[in-house]
């Protein structure tokens, strides 16, 4: 137990033969349940942990591969039938240091957040040594993750080292969230329009010598398509269905205008190119709605930030046990 709380590691594991036995190892000593998820591995990564004396272990093997997500997904309710109060989630490759987790719990525990988060980009020199494209690739996907899923204080969004609330957890349709490498970007999205205060806490990263089994052309495709559907899924939940806001009313016009004034001046444009002259009329027709779609666009991006869930609102756990 952690300062009120009762503690579940979730740690999803494929092929970890290797690795898993020093995850149980280090486990600290207030985390009070263990949910293993190997994720139909090939090796002996179940043989390992069924080898092991900790009595804080459960397994759950899946029979047929359900992604990262889906491991997480299938230990965060094992975790919470266990009675858990607050779910980390450990990585099988031991690549998440313990050292770090109270900085985690307490995020959650204490100051009243129902969900938080490691960033390991938390300084300039935490891009030292990593190649050009990757410091792109990252920076560019923490700026998708944070328009889809409004959580505008967070980066680092595929960081799996994360803490969060069991009651928070029973409230996300852990059925609907995607299995597979968005399942973090995902998760923020239904955290975002349950409105859960959300924190990063810095944690630098640990990187061993495993080599990664993500084939870019099929994760990205993947990644970019759940942000475009889970952006207009926020939208439509939190800003028009639930409690129609003005930043639906200013995004939808801003946007309708927007797409009118590039139509109109993409028709301009081969006008002239037929030798048809431009009027003062057309010009205007088509700058006019670009300059207040655009204006407008931004008022609902200001907006969107300033909407961001980030004031922490759950109670602490001792106070709540007193």
């Amino acid at each position: 137990m952690y300062k009120g709380a009762v503690v579940a590691a979730v740690v999803p594991a494929y092929k970890e033969e290797r690795m898993i036995s020093r995850v149980i190892d280090t486990m600290p000593d207030y985390v009070d349940h263990i949910v293993i998820v190997d994720d139909c591995s090939p090796d002996g990564t179940s043989d390992v942990v069924k080898a092991s004396t900790d009595p804080r272990v459960t397994l759950i093997r899946h029979e047929v591969n359900q992604g990262v997500g889906g491991a997480i997904i299938t230990a965060h309710r094992q975790a919470m039938a266990l009675g858990s109060d607050v779910n980390v989630v450990m990585a099988g490759d031991a690549q998440m240091d313990p050292a770090y987790l109270p900085g985690l719990l307490d995020r959650v525990t204490e100051d009243g957040y129902g969900f938080a988060k490691a960033n390991r980009f938390y300084s300039p020199e935490s891009f030292k040594g990593m190649p050009a494209h990757r410091v792109f690739g990252n920076i560019a996907l923490s700026f998708l993750t944070k328009m889809a899923s409004g959580y505008w204080n967070l980066f680092d969004p595929q960081n799996g080292y994360t803490a969060i609330r069991t009651e928070v957890l029973e409230r996300v349709p852990l059925d609907r969230v995607a299995t597979r490498y968005s399942f973090e970007n995902d998760l923020l999205i239904h955290l975002n329009i349950l409105q859960v205060p959300a924190v990063d806490v810095p944690i630098p990263a640990i990187y061993g010598d495993e080599v990664s089994s993500i084939r870019l052309s099929k994760v990205v495709p993947e990644l970019i398509g759940r942000l475009w559907s889970g952006f207009w899924s926020r939208v439509w939940y939190r800003y028009v269905l639930w409690s129609f806001s003005p930043i639906a009313l200013l995004g939808f016009l801003g946007l309708l205008l927007f797409v009118f004034g590039v139509g109109v001046s993409v028709w301009m444009v081969f006008q002239i190119a037929a030798s048809v002259v431009a009027t003062a009329a057309t010009v205007m027709l088509a700058a006019l709605p670009l300059m207040i779609g655009t204006q407008l666009l931004v008022s609902a991006l200001q907006l969107d930030i300033q909407a961001t869930p980030s004031t922490p609102t759950y109670p602490p756990f001792a106070s709540s046990a007193q």
